[in-house]
C-alpha cells in the first residue's frame, strides 16, 4: 500500500513542549493534535474558512523521525513501537533490557512486526542502534541516531522590577545531516497545503519568535506491505473515539495494548492567551485495539473525532478543535 507523507527538514532548532512544561527536555516527535492544531491556526489566518465542526478533510499521523544521509540519498522512516508484539518466549536478561529501550522501527522491522513475526531473536538484537532503533543490516551501516541536543539557560525577568530573577533551562533539538520528522496523510490534501506554505514560515512549538521552528518540506510516499485478515489495528495518531460504542467494539478484544495522556494547553489567540482550554484524553500512538467488524479490508483504517475544547462561561468567541482522529494500520498478534 502507498501512503503519502509530508517530511518536514529543520532549517532552525525545535523545542517541543510535554505537558508537563519542562522546557529543559524537549519531546522528539510532534503529536497529531498538535499539528492539526497549527494547521487550522493558520487557515484561520489567511482567512479560510474552518469546515464545520473543525474536519479539514484529511487525517494525518504524529510526525515522526526519518533519518537521510545526504539531500539525494532516499530517507529512512521509522515507525513507532507498537505497546504490543511478538517476542520470543524466552529472552535473556540483557536482551530483554536492551529490547525495552527500543522506540523506533524502520520500514524493514515494521513491516515485519505488522505480519505478525516475532521479533527481537538474536540476529535482530544485533540490528539496535543507539539504543532507540532497529535498523535493517541494509540501512545501518552509517546510521548513528537522529536528533542532536543542547540545552541552554535562559532567565525569567520579573515584572515589577523588585522580585529575582528565575533561571531556567531549555533543550534545543537539531538534526543530523539531511534528517527531520514526517507525518503520513490520508484524505484531500488541498487545505494542508495552503496551511503548510504558512506554518513553514511561522514556525511550529516553543520560542517561535527567536527562531526556533522553521522548517522546510517536500512530499514523499511510502510502499508498506500491510498483512491481509489481521484481528488488531495499530494506531498512529492520538484517537480520541467519536462514540463509546466504538470505544467498546476496539477494546473488546484479548490481544489489546494502549496508554493513554491528557491533551489541552493555553489558548494561543489573543485576547483569550492567559486562559487554559479544556481538557480531553487521548489515546496515544502505537496502541493496539482490537480491529472492528466493518472494517472489511487489510488497509488503511481512519476512526476518532474532531472535539471542541473552548472553555465553558468565558466569553472565548470561537471554537478551539482538538483533533482526534487516527490513522490505523492492521496488525497480526
Amino acid at each position: 500500500m502507498k501512503l503519502k507523507v509530508y517530511k518536514l527538514h529543520f532549517t532552525s532548532p525545535l523545542h517541543i513542549s510535554g505537558t508537563r512544561d519542562d522546557y529543559s527536555v524537549s519531546l522528539k516527535t510532534i503529536a497529531s493534535d498538535t499539528m492539526m492544531a497549527a494547521l487550522t491556526s493558520c487557515l484561520a489566518k489567511i482567512g479560510e474558512s474552518i469546515p464545520e465542526k473543525g474536519d479539514l478533510g484529511f487525517v494525518i499521523s504524529d510526525s515522526f523521525p526519518f533519518y537521510q544521509e545526504t539531500e539525494t540519498s532516499a530517507p529512512v522512516f521509522f515507525f513507532p513501537r507498537p505497546l504490543k508484539i511478538n517476542l520470543p518466549d524466552q529472552i535473556e536478561d540483557t536482551n530483554l533490557k536492551k529490547i525495552k529501550k527500543v522506540k523506533w522501527f524502520d520500514k524493514y522491522y515494521f513491516e515485519k512486526v505488522l505480519g505478525g513475526d516475532i521479533m527481537f531473536q538474536n540476529s535482530d538484537i544485533r540490528r539496535i542502534k543507539c539504543d532507540e532503533y532497529i535498523v535493517d543490516k541494509n540501512q545501518s551501516k552509517n546510521f548513528n541516531g537522529i536528533f542532536e541536543s543542547q540545552v541552554t539557560p535562559r532567565v525569567t525577568i520579573a515584572r515589577d522590577g523588585v522580585s529575582d530573577s528565575v533561571p531556567y533551562y531549555v533543550e534545543k533539538i537539531t538534526f543530523r545531516d539531511f534528517s527531520g520528522l514526517y507525518f503520513i496523510v490520508d484524505g484531500d490534501t488541498e487545505l494542508l497545503e495552503k496551511a503548510m506554505n504558512l506554518l513553514k514560515e511561522e514556525g511550529i512549538g516553543t520560542d517561535r519568535n527567536v527562531g526556533n521552528g522553521f522548517f522546510e518540506y517536500d512530499t514523499d510516499e511510502i510502499e508498506l506491505s500491510l498483512p491481509e485478515s489481521a484481528d488488531n489495528i495499530l494506531s498512529l495518531s492520538n484517537y480520541i473515539p467519536s462514540k463509546s460504542e466504538e470505544l467498546t467494539e476496539l477494546l473488546g478484544g484479548d490481544k489489546i495494548a494502549y496508554e493513554f495522556h491528557r491533551r489541552g494547553g493555553w489558548i494561543t489567540t489573543y485576547p483569550y492567551n492567559s486562559l487554559r482550554k479544556k481538557y480531553v484524553y487521548a489515546f496515544v500512538p502505537g496502541s493496539v485495539f482490537k480491529r472492528p467488524n466493518h472494517a472489511t479490508d487489510s488497509g488503511l483504517l481512519k476512526l476518532g473525532e474532531v472535539v471542541d475544547l473552548k472553555p465553558d462561561n468565558i466569553g472565548v468567541s470561537h471554537s478551539i478543535w482538538r483533533n482526534g482522529k487516527s490513522i490505523f494500520l492492521p496488525i497480526k498478534l
